[in-house]
């Protein structure tokens, strides 16, 4: 069996991600790389959005913007955000970007095919793929697997999931300097359900109905109720230039304790994903930095995941709309309405002290935390 030093089994965003500060390093140089994946990231697939002040990934922003809005069924508030801007990465972007990197660097390969297996054997591990087999000295594995969650019932599983199409319309009803954080003014149904507006020009936007929730909808749910939304904004004709759909894990599981000597799971697989949000670009970008530097000093990933306090807010904050799931469209404006928006952006980042977290909890209904606070303590 041929054999590598490292092997990604799948080759989303941690993984590339992790590549590209592997490449940054430049200590591996000397060490074999293989990405195996069944998909080969030649499609626009996803979208990207974060805050930041600055990013190494600036050549590849699609778009950005200074300012944000933030709507309930009773009001609109403009978020003025700076220093921060809210960007947009386009999938096909990223993986272009990061594979360019690696077609420049022969010890790192990349593999089309599907992964079947992969263990740690104590002194090397084995990954399997419908036609081969290979050996390496550590795996990075980013397939998320959601029945681990699904078996257990101590940390709740939300679900954010969307569809979004991007829209052409005839009449340019939209300001292309604000992006639409969350519209909570649609139906919420007992769910927490919004509409996240990316407008690029005047007549152009991404316009993504969402929902943090247990369960999915059918898909004509989901489109029928942005066609509603593209009339009440004032639209009577529009074309759909691409669409897209995700659902992403929102839970406060301990994915690293499935963490193996020589085997580490990665991006949402791993826990990366920040759990209150879903956000998950500044996450992976902060976790692999974090990881490449751990491997040039140590060797057993079992002691790579460090808890903190903001897995502790996170926790609270699921375990609240699991049980009540209505309850999102009044916290998230508890935060935004009365809020400063740079401090929560700073707090979802997990950069704040906890003077500063004070602050911002200080904002949210008090009982439903009390309540999912007095229940994780007993």
């Amino acid at each position: 069996m041929q054999h590598y030093h490292y092997i990604f089994t799948g080759s989303g965003l941690s993984a590339l991600m992790t590549v590209y500060e592997m490449i940054l390093s430049e200590s591996f140089k000397s060490t074999s790389i293989l990405l195996i994946d069944q998909d080969l990231k030649k499609s626009n697939d996803r979208t990207w959005c974060f805050w930041d002040m600055s990013t190494v990934f600036e050549s590849i922003v699609y778009k950005e913007w200074e300012s944000a809005s933030f709507s309930d069924s009773t009001s609109k508030k403009t978020l003025k955000i700076a220093p921060y801007k809210y960007k947009m990465i386009k999938g096909i972007d990223f993986y272009n970007f990061i594979f360019e990197k690696i077609n420049t660097h022969n010890n790192i390969h990349f593999l089309n095919e599907k992964i079947i297996n992969f263990k740690d054997d104590g002194n090397q591990c084995i990954v399997k793929t419908e036609n081969k087999n290979f050996t390496c000295d550590k795996v990075f594995n980013s397939i998320f697997n959601p029945k681990i969650i699904k078996s257990q019932t101590k940390f709740p599983l939300l679900q954010q999931h969307f569809i979004g199409w991007h829209i052409k319309s005839k009449e340019s009803v939209f300001n292309e300097n604000i992006a639409t954080f969350m519209d909570f003014s649609v139906n919420q149904k007992g769910n927490t359900r919004f509409m996240y507006v990316l407008p690029t020009s005047k007549n152009e936007a991404l316009i993504e109905y969402t929902l943090f929730s247990k369960d999915l909808l059918d898909r004509e749910e989901y489109e029928n109720e942005i066609k509603e939304y593209i009339k009440k904004i004032g639209i009577t004709e529009f074309e759909i230039i691409e669409k897209e759909k995700g659902n992403i894990p929102m839970t406060c599981y301990e994915f690293w304790k499935n963490n193996s000597k020589n085997i580490i799971h990665i991006g949402s697989a791993g826990g990366w994903t920040k759990a209150s949000t879903g956000f998950t670009f500044k996450n992976v970008t902060k976790k692999s930095k974090q990881l490449v530097q751990f491997i040039l000093a140590e060797n057993d990933f079992r002691t790579f995941h460090k808890k903190n306090k903001f897995w502790f807010y996170d926790l609270l904050f699921i375990d609240i709309l699991y049980i009540r799931n209505e309850l999102g469209a009044t916290l998230f404006s508890s935060l935004f309405k009365k809020g400063n928006p740079i401090l929560i952006f700073k707090f979802l980042d997990e950069e704040t002290t906890y003077f500063e977290d004070f602050k911002v909890i200080m904002k949210c209904p008090k009982a439903p935390f009390i309540k999912a606070l007095f229940n994780r303590l007993l």
